[in-house]
């Protein structure tokens, strides 16, 4: 009797989401995002400061990391401080209202990350989300308002039809004045490229068009060779220059 053949499959993930494997350094992060190093650090690592009362407060990490002993992120991670970035710079949203809410939602629904699996919404200095059509203050009681700059943000996120984040398309500067009208030019995608930030449309790495043009191609070189506007090229290679600076 001949034996059938059997197909080996190679599974470069060992089995595990993509979107949970730790990937990126915190350097690496900060550049994708464009947040300073500093305030990403102390999001997933926390920190001390001193306080004229009570002496050293320890300020505790609000980004749970795949594995505590790698400093390395997840793209959950990298879409929880997308998220944490629009609310805390844009209406300055206390951090122990934001505590409380990351705290509540975990205890309550039994959620890992839910500064990534929740619509979030302000309400004055609280925060609200939509749970199944229900709107809940997370926060504490307060009187609800949609806020367009984190709306702005939350869409950017691209989501599975259970509502997992899937694909991240990163603002190309830090907090752009015009959030709704900024295109969705670079996707991080964890199923593609490894989860390097690529230019949408083309496919190829930002960083592998940056790297040419650094080596002497030029924007509209690069654009006929990958047949896309040179003003794409050149938005490509603005955003892996613009390193994120001090909060």
């Amino acid at each position: 009797m001949a034996r059938k053949a059997k197909t080996a499959m190679f599974d470069i993930y060992q089995g595990r989401d993509p979107r949970d494997i730790p990937t990126y350094g915190i350097w690496e992060s900060a550049h994708l995002l464009k947040i300073p190093p500093d305030t990403l650090k102390s999001w997933i690592r926390g920190r001390r400061y001193p306080t004229e009362r009570y002496g050293q407060r320890e300020f505790q990490p609000l980004i749970t990391l795949p594995d505590e002993n790698l400093p390395l992120l997840s793209f959950v991670n990298l879409v929880e401080a997308h998220v944490l970035d629009a609310i805390r710079f844009k209406h300055k949203i206390p951090l122990p209202n934001v505590r409380s809410a990351i705290e509540h939602l975990r205890e309550k629904y039994k959620s890992k990350h839910p500064l990534a699996e929740f619509w979030f919404q302000q309400a004055g200095l609280d925060l609200i989300v939509d749970i199944a059509g229900e709107l809940e203050n997370v926060s504490k009681k307060g009187q609800l308002e949609i806020r367009e700059w984190i709306t702005a943000y939350l869409k950017r996120i691209e989501r599975d039809p259970t509502g997992s984040a899937i694909a991240l398309y990163p603002y190309l500067t830090r907090h752009p004045q015009q959030v709704k009208e900024e295109p969705k030019l670079v996707l991080i995608d964890p199923r593609i490229s490894f989860g390097k930030a690529i230019l949408v449309g083309v496919g190829v790495p930002t960083a592998v068009i940056a790297d040419r043009n650094n080596a002497g191609e030029s924007v509209a070189e690069l654009a006929k060779d990958y047949a896309c506007e040179a003003s794409e090229i050149a938005q490509a290679i603005e955003y892996e220059r613009a390193l994120p600076k001090a909060a």
